[in-house]
């Protein structure tokens, strides 16, 4: 565990795979082992047998902590109640929310490096964390956060400062939230940063019930008569279309969440709609001032397009943004891995036969109740054996002829993992990749990115997503410290 802390996300594993072959044990903290395979025939049986795998009580304690009991912490029948609307005709109806807000960050980056004295040195992560929160505050909850206002007589955002809080990665790892994980009886342990973690998780949870109350409020507007008023059902945000279906008449009442379940959703969405994308959109940013060239060609694929508004069909109809999309994904997702548990004893399928310390050759494995399963999505997704001997470095061309074994891959979206797959897979993923491509269409199409800092200085650590820091400033925070210079047309 010390060997894994000390190194980046998923750089051991890869080196024990490339060691002792595809499926391992190790052991974990107290000498429990976990089990670690980068088979996608074992990885793809764990993802679908859901009701067997599931996330560790000592990992949903510490998610729940931050989320509550949304779609990402709950298991089994719960799980099957969630019901948010990330439809394609949804995400189609979001774009333009999508593109107005990268416009206005454009803008604000735009003013930033034109101020008297400016280098043109910006913290893409954090503006970028910005924005993906008005967008989900909009498209989420039709609520107006304005975290990318630069009105200097406005007070810094409560809840983008929470996010900052509860997210930040550090170089060090804290023993005690992993002891309270998995010793219920030693939650009462103080660790650092409890109080203001605290602060934050309550501030998420008082603007989440306030969001909820005036969703709630807009949606049950009744007539004189009791029934629904039309102009109620205009609105399309993501929280009153889960409203609308979970007070349809015709959802049998098993299904039905309660005020409770539907609460708990609010600092999900929050999370998955604003996190990962501002994390991954910054690690799209990071590999283009590493890669020039492949920046030239998106920009002059983007700068081909004749509007500064596309649609979500002219923006997937970009290949050269695409494939730059898919590859940042690929190399860089913003969850490295997950946990899950066996609930009872099972046998894994391996399409790799292993062989174990005894020398038996094993096309199986038997795993039994309890065992700790970790889910590689960043080390699958980096596999030489399925993506050839540069599997990890950043090559977006790639995409043009996806390799036979990408096809086993068991994700949900685009032959790689970073989505996960399976019922548990990420419901939000059409919403993601359509905003990160609102963002990269807008921003490369207005400024040049370099790196303002060597790039041996960028290390990638995670507190759920996986976040920058800066070897040279680990005090200073997550961060992505680019220059910007703009593109003259």
């Amino acid at each position: 565990m010390i060997e894994i802390r000390d190194a980046e996300n998923s750089v051991k594993h890869e080196e024990w795979v490339n060691q002792y072959g595809s499926t391992i044990r190790y052991k974990g903290f107290f000498g429990r082992s976990r089990f670690y395979t980068v088979d996608v025939k074992a990885v793809n049986h764990i993802l679908m047998n859901n009701n067997i795998y599931q996330k560790p009580e000592s990992v949903r304690y510490n998610l729940g902590r931050i989320l509550g009991n949304g779609v990402l912490v709950v298991e089994g029948d719960k799980h099957k109640q969630q019901n948010p609307a990330f439809g394609a005709v949804q995400i189609r109806e979001l774009t333009e929310i999508f593109i107005e807000k990268s416009i206005q960050l454009r803008d604000a980056w735009a003013s930033e490096t034109n101020k008297e004295g400016s280098n043109g040195r910006i913290d893409v992560l954090s503006w970028l964390s910005k924005m993906t929160l008005d967008v989900i505050g909009i498209a989420g909850f039709n609520y107006k956060f304005d975290a990318l206002s630069t009105d200097p007589t406005k007070k810094k955002n409560e809840l983008n400062e929470a996010f900052s809080t509860i997210f930040r990665s550090g170089t060090r790892m804290s023993l005690i939230p992993i002891i309270r994980g998995l010793v219920p009886a030693l939650r009462f342990l103080p660790a650092e940063n409890d109080a203001e973690a605290k602060i934050a998780s309550e501030t998420m949870a008082r603007i989440g019930n306030e969001l909820l109350r005036d969703s709630k409020a807009a949606v049950l507007e009744e007539d004189k008569n009791g029934k629904t008023v039309k102009a109620s059902f205009q609105r399309r945000d993501l929280l009153s279309l889960l409203l609308k279906a979970n007070m349809s008449t015709n959802l049998p009442e098993n299904q039905r969440m309660s005020d409770e379940d539907v609460l708990a959703q609010v600092p999900t969405f929050l999370v998955a709609g604003h996190e990962t994308t501002s994390t991954a959109t910054t690690w799209a940013l990071y590999h283009l001032t590493q890669s020039p060239e492949v920046q030239r060609k998106l920009r002059n694929e983007l700068l081909n397009v004749s509007t500064d508004n596309p649609t979500m069909d002219e923006l997937n109809a970009l290949p050269y943004l695409d494939m730059v999309v898919r590859e940042s994904l690929r190399v860089t997702p913003p969850v490295p891995s997950t946990m899950r548990i066996a609930e009872q004893d099972d046998v894994i399928p391996l399409s790799q036969p292993v062989k174990d310390r005894h020398g038996n050759i094993l096309d199986r494995i038997r795993i039994t109740k309890g065992q700790t399963v970790l889910i590689p999505i960043l080390a699958l997704n980096r596999a030489k054996s399925i993506w050839g001997e540069d599997a990890a470095e950043y090559r977006p061309e790639r995409w043009q002829h996806i390799p036979e074994g990408a096809g086993t891959i068991p994700g949900v979206w685009g032959n790689m993992m970073t989505f996960l797959g399976g019922p548990r897979a990420c419901i939000g993923y059409r919403f993601s990749l359509v905003e990160m491509k609102a963002l990269l269409f807008t921003l490369i199409r207005a400024f040049e990115f370099e790196l303002a800092v060597d790039p041996s200085d960028i290390m990638k650590k995670s507190t759920i997503v996986q976040r920058p820091l800066l070897k040279s400033d680990p005090e200073g925070g997550n961060q992505m410290p680019l220059i910007l210079r703009s593109v003259k047309v």
